[in-house]
């Protein structure tokens, strides 16, 4: 059985590596509440994961460790194993999925342990974990669906409540479900006026489901940029925690997850993954319910984002959130038509930043042209403002 007990060794036990991470106001998320971010990004190996790792291994006894360890992972509990390991002189072998990003694969090798990619999601290199458990005798080190795992992840709800005993709520990540599970667990034991949130993303919403339906739902397929809760089932321990301490699971879509990326970026200076900044995609798209003048927290799980992918991200970012968009015009091909245009454009501000000019295709005008430009915007207002003058010039916007 978890209890608070457990919660407070870990605590303990965890200050031999942890960092504890600052909670920063955040003013620009929201115009509707006050909101904080726990910066569970800026933690040793970039991420909360190290927690639950490092506390579960803690307690292995002298055979456990003799044995070795072996984990799954999208990446983040990987770090967390293989440096629990390591401070622990023991030998760690890591499943990750083969589309994890090349930033978590290679510094999970950097702190010493063996990787093992494996064809397909989480739940498959979980399935392959299971499979080399099994046939080698490792130790496995369950990424959310374990006692210790979940304690380690309540410290969390300690630090939040030292640093902000009167927050009204905290909004956390949940893939799996270890974390929310420890968190709502802490707080709920300690401070039940808090309300604690989930957000999913709208590709892999296993633990929504699973509370809608009253079961465990296994989803048949996932599909998100948040690779750190791309998990298909969630745990039958966090699933009971959940539904004892949860008050409720949202879901965010991937281009909004891209806009809180994005805004993490410019007005915090912090670098999110996908998974961290979900619950700022929650609160800045209003998704939780009643937060309106509350003191909110944003757990910002993790920072390990993949950078080959992190400029797509910004570009949907900045598409989500009106700071650029794409125009497409139908021209009468005569002079003077693209200089008509550009007057438009740099008369209200915009920035053109990529144009292509054609003749019209087969079945239109003759002597028609399409004229296709790609602006730097400030919002959707200035873009509508862009596309209303146009309009009114007498040109035709598709």
């Amino acid at each position: 059985m978890l209890t608070l007990d457990m919660v407070y060794s870990a605590s303990y036990k965890l200050k031999e590596v942890l960092r504890k991470t600052d909670l920063i106001p955040a003013p620009k998320i929201s115009d509707k509440c006050t909101v904080y971010l726990k910066t569970e990004n800026l933690q040793v190996t970039g991420s909360f994961k190290v927690r639950g790792a490092y506390y579960k291994i803690s307690q292995l006894s002298e055979e456990e460790r003799k044995r070795g360890v072996i984990a799954c992972s999208a990446g983040n509990h990987a770090q967390g194993v293989a440096l629990a390991a390591q401070k622990n002189g023991i030998k760690a072998l890591i499943c990750l999925p083969d589309a994890a990003p090349i930033s978590k694969i290679e510094a999970t090798k950097a702190y010493g342990a063996d990787i093992c990619l494996v064809d397909g999601v989480y739940d498959d290199a979980y399935a392959e974990a299971i499979r080399l458990r099994d046939e080698k005798g490792y130790t496995f080190i369950h990424p959310f669906d374990d006692e210790n795992v979940i304690a380690g992840q309540g410290t969390i709800g300690l630090e939040l409540l030292d640093q902000l005993p009167d927050a009204d709520a905290v909004v956390v990540p949940v893939g799996g479900g270890g974390l929310i599970s420890g968190v709502a667990f802490t707080i709920k034991k300690l401070n039940p006026n808090i309300k604690i949130y989930g957000v999913q993303a709208a590709g892999a919403p296993s633990m929504e489901e699973s509370l809608a339906h009253g079961k465990i739902e296994r989803l048949s397929h996932v599909s998100t940029i948040a690779d750190g809760i791309k998990v298909m089932e969630p745990g039958e321990l966090t699933y009971s925690l959940c539904k004892e301490y949860v008050d409720g699971i949202v879901t965010v879509t991937d281009d909004e997850i891209s806009s809180a990326i994005l805004a993490l970026m410019e007005q915090h200076k912090l670098i999110a993954e996908g998974a961290g900044a979900v619950p700022v995609a929650a609160v800045m798209f209003d998704k939780i319910p009643d937060i309106a003048g509350k003191k909110v927290i944003c757990l910002v799980s993790g920072g390990n984002i993949d950078v080959t992918i992190l400029s797509r991200v910004i570009e949907r970012g900045l598409l989500k959130s009106g700071r650029t968009c794409l125009l497409n015009i139908e021209l009468i091909d005569k002079p003077g038509q693209l200089r008509g245009v550009s007057e438009i454009i740099a008369r209200l501000g915009g920035n053109v930043i990529s144009i292509h000019h054609e003749r019209a295709s087969e079945g239109s005008d003759v002597n028609g042209c399409y004229l296709r430009i790609i602006l730097e915007t400030r919002n959707h207002a200035h873009i509508e403002e862009i596309r209303s003058a146009l309009t009114e010039a007498g040109f035709l916007l598709r």
